[in-house]
């Protein structure tokens, strides 16, 4: 498997697996279970956010943000509609990536001021892993609901997008 093939299954990976979280939220009770569906929407948020400085970063475009989060917590809905549109930014993003760019190291600022230099793909890969361990901690806020976080894998993510691997040869 290619570099920019791993890096294309990887966001769709998470394109899915954000989208499938996102409507076991939209499950909870806003009232009854207000506490938790807030702390999830904040987790979430602060993942939209790192999503897109890091995108500014690949870009190399200012991102706008000075934090990690942002001041006000969107609502279930709005943040849906901006981490999907994030999400398939990056599924673009990575289709139209020559390869031999990946290793270009890229000096940027954190939203605390301090200096940070990645290289493309290991901006990539911290976007995919960074929001993988969030959507755990959301998992970890539904199981104490008594509500089944979805099957979150990558694994699972493969064979739901191409049913003929559960083929046996």
């Amino acid at each position: 498997m290619s570099t920019s093939t791993l890096l294309h299954s990887l966001f769709g990976y998470k394109a899915w697996a954000d989208e499938e979280l996102l409507a076991r939220l939209a499950t909870l009770d806003p009232v009854g279970q207000q506490a938790q569906r807030h702390a999830a929407l904040r987790v979430l948020d602060h993942v939209h956010v790192v999503d897109r400085i890091f995108a500014g970063h690949l870009r190399g475009m200012a991102h706008g943000y000075t934090a990690t989060h942002t001041a006000e917590t969107p609502s279930l809905e709005e943040l849906s509609s901006a981490l999907a549109a994030s999400d398939h930014w990056y599924v673009d993003y990575v289709v139209s990536l020559n390869p031999e760019i990946l290793s270009e190291r890229i000096a940027f600022s954190f939203t605390d001021g301090a200096a940070g230099s990645m290289s493309r793909d290991e901006m990539l890969l911290h976007v995919v892993t960074h929001s993988g361990y969030h959507r755990g901690e959301v998992g970890r806020i539904l199981s104490q609901l008594s509500v089944e976080p979805p099957r979150d894998v990558f694994t699972a993510y493969l064979h739901r997008a191409e049913p003929a691997r559960r083929a046996r040869s």
